[in-house]
């Protein structure tokens, strides 16, 4: 199978087998262990409650990102133009799958090209860390330019890709550098995220002593991507090695709780729901990413359907803010709390609280 074929065939297959649930972690990212305390005198009308934060220039109206999921086969086009229509409606963030099949087959741009019904919403290019150590700062950004983004998300997964058999990255040396070299180019706004197996302290200060700024966490606890790999494992030997793999990862709310030092942090992993967002942004994530589920919604009801999702997230945000006496999303955090569980146990061991 030629090169081009293959990468279609994967990125339609990775949509596929993430809708059917059948990839999903078997443990929690563990945002039940968050719970915010109910201020019954709040001294705070509704209408004195901002839900909207400033990223990258762009005023969204709530912390809400539609995360980055695919891109690089022709089904993906209706897909990244549904969601950024809806994010263009909604004013929040959106993001695009990696675009390295832009790369290799250069007439796949189109299924990132979103910027024709989305002039306004804030929107993220996505590239992989080895292909940007191979490709280059200057040829990284103009990848994510030739889209229209306003910012180009550089995706970590290791795990993932050794999931994937022979065909996967094996030498991931030289990474940190390839970032650093990026982010001290300056002039492209850089997002560094995982994508499902989280964040660690050591690859927190590893980022941030380079100058990384912004960090999308991706943690364990929703789409298991080494899990997507096992199941379209090539041979009997790789799907071992993945079903190994499959719920490693740090969990999303750990994740979150360990990149405190960042200017901005969105927490993406295991958010399907509104109080899971609530209780993301109560533990200092800076926005909420939400992938799978809104994929789902998307392909079950449409975009109306996704919309109506979507504004659950705005209500119940919105009302957190008001029930803890919060007057801005953005101190949220500050808001009197407890972390309890397997969460307080994994903080307390990692000297997190």
């Amino acid at each position: 199978m030629g090169h081009k074929v293959a990468i279609r065939r994967r990125k339609e297959e990775h949509v596929a087998v993430a809708l059917s649930g059948s990839a999903n972690f078997s443990r929690s990212a563990m945002w039940e262990d968050v719970t915010l305390l109910h201020q019954s005198l709040p001294e705070l009308a509704k209408d004195e409650v901002s839900t909207s934060r400033t990223f990258l220039g762009k005023k969204l109206a709530a912390p809400i990102f539609i995360s980055g999921m695919t891109g690089g086969y022709p089904g993906a086009r209706k897909i990244n133009r549904s969601l950024a229509r809806v994010a263009e409606k909604l004013n929040i963030g959106f993001g695009v799958g990696s675009q390295r099949a832009m790369v290799v087959d250069p007439s796949l741009a189109a299924t990132y090209q979103v910027r024709d019904i989305a002039p306004n919403a804030l929107f993220l290019g996505n590239l992989g860390v080895v292909q940007l150590r191979e490709m280059g700062s200057v040829a990284a950004v103009e990848l994510a330019k030739s889209v229209g983004a306003d910012g180009l998300a550089i995706h970590l997964n290791p795990a993932q890709e050794l999931a994937q058999g022979p065909s996967g990255d094996r030498d991931f040396r030289g990474c940190l550098a390839a970032i650093e070299q990026l982010i001290v180019a300056g002039d492209f706004p850089v997002v560094v995220k995982e994508t499902g197996a989280g964040i660690s302290p050591q690859v927190a200060a590893q980022l941030a002593a380079v100058g990384v700024k912004y960090i999308d966490v991706a943690g364990a606890g929703g789409t298991s991507w080494t899990a997507v790999e096992t199941l379209r494992a090539p041979d009997s030997r790789t799907e071992a090695l993945g079903r190994q793999l499959w719920n490693w990862g740090v969990p999303t709310a750990v994740s979150v709780a360990c990149s405190k030092e960042f200017a901005t942090v969105i927490a993406s992993g295991g958010i399907t729901q509104p109080w899971q967002a609530v209780a993301a942004l109560a533990l200092g994530a800076s926005y909420v990413g939400i992938a799978g589920e809104a994929l789902r919604v998307l392909t079950q009801g449409g975009e109306s359907a996704l919309e109506g999702f979507l504004l659950t997230f705005f209500d119940a945000i919105a009302a957190a803010c008001l029930l803890t006496g919060t007057r801005k999303v953005e101190n949220l955090h500050k808001a009197p709390k407890v972390v309890a569980g397997e969460l307080h146990h994994w903080g307390t061991s990692l000297g997190l609280w």
